[in-house]
């Protein structure tokens, strides 16, 4: 083998192994674990319909206009019951209200 040979099959062996190596970086990571599996807490937060019938009820009782009234958080407490917390013109306020539409109770926290 002549030494412009040589040189010739040594560049292209280091070009070769370059290129692996570049393309072996632009391998995607493999995707995150199902949600179920992450540490996080999943909670299931009440539907806007349910937040909206109780935003009334906290007005009708507070006698604070309903625009007023924003929904903080929520949370569901068992399979038919969501808590729903409101803010109610500076006045922090809980209320329970069920799947069927039912406002449970209003009172102040």
């Amino acid at each position: 083998m002549s030494a412009k040979r040589a040189v010739r099959t040594s560049i292209q062996a280091t070009a070769i192994g370059f290129l692996v190596g570049a393309l072996s970086a632009c391998v995607s990571a493999p995707p995150p674990p199902p949600q179920d599996q992450m540490s996080r807490t999943q909670v299931e937060t009440a539907p806007a319909d349910l937040q909206l019938l109780c935003a009334n009820a906290v007005a009708k009782a507070s006698g604070v206009d309903s625009t007023k009234i924003l929904p903080v958080s929520s949370s569901k407490l068992d399979p038919k019951t969501y808590q729903v917390e409101l803010d109610a013109s500076g006045k922090k306020t809980r209320c329970l209200v069920d799947t069927e539409g039912n406002v449970r109770s209003v009172e102040p926290t």
